[in-house]
């Protein structure tokens, strides 16, 4: 039986290949092992439920949010789901990690990133984008398409607000909704068809950053003034 030694380099370096890439495989399986059992330790900590297999028809439920129509091959995974009470109102959340992949073959390339929708209590609330200002805002601006601006100045620099209502706009985007929106930059705010969607759409949270996001949905619903809760209640009746 030959040894090892003479098998020649070229088969001493194509084994060591092949024992990189199963190392690497397995690193990245056991590291999809160890997320999924903490998110599903986070969903039982809040009240929520866990589901770790491929939803295929998460970008067909939520297809008004751009970021899930990008590329092909799409499927939301790692998914919490349930109703938490927020503000005092029992409101449905899905939140979890989310694939797409663009281009075919040798070129293709597969995005994962993490998202989280809440199911405003309110049907009637108008759609409404607060994300950070960008130059092409800017371009647009001077061309005639402005977004909404406020009194605060520095939340005006960093943030492009653009809202149909611009009276829903002026009225939920209070001092102290701006205030908490500079201090913790929550990045994209997307509301459309009464239903809220953060993401960065570049990266997949921690585990701890779910719960974070979590949070800040429930403080920024508490910040939502009474007289706009009972006007979009009013309207629902």
């Amino acid at each position: 039986m030959p040894t090892l030694a003479f098998l020649g380099p070229e088969f001493l370096l194509l084994a060591l290949a092949v024992l990189a890439v199963i190392g690497i495989a397995w690193a990245v399986h056991m590291a999809s092992v160890r997320r999924r059992e903490a998110l599903a330790e986070v969903a039982a900590r809040i009240g929520l439920r866990f589901d770790a297999r491929r939803d295929r028809r998460h970008d067909n439920d939520y297809s008004h949010f751009e970021v899930f129509r990008q590329g092909h091959s799409r499927a939301a995974y790692n998914t919490i789901s349930g109703t938490l009470s927020l503000a005092g109102r029992d409101c449905r959340i899905k939140t979890g990690d989310f694939t797409y992949t663009v281009n075919h073959g040798k070129s293709s390339t597969t995005f994962n990133l993490s998202y989280l929708i809440l199911h405003l209590p309110f049907d009637t609330a108008p759609d409404l984008l607060i994300r950070r200002e960008g130059v092409f805002d800017k371009l647009a601006g001077a061309f005639g398409f402005p977004d909404i601006n406020f009194e605060s100045s520095e939340f005006s620099r960093r943030f492009h607000v653009r809202c149909r209502d611009r009276k829903f706009a002026y009225d939920l985007v209070t001092p102290r909704m701006m205030d908490f929106l500079l201090a913790t930059d929550p990045g994209v705010i997307d509301i459309e068809r009464a239903r809220l969607c953060m993401t960065d759409g570049t990266r997949r949270w921690t585990p701890e950053e779910f719960e974070a996001r979590i949070r800040w949905v429930g403080d920024f619903l508490t910040l939502w003034p009474e007289h706009v809760t009972t006007s979009l209640e009013a309207r629902q009746r």
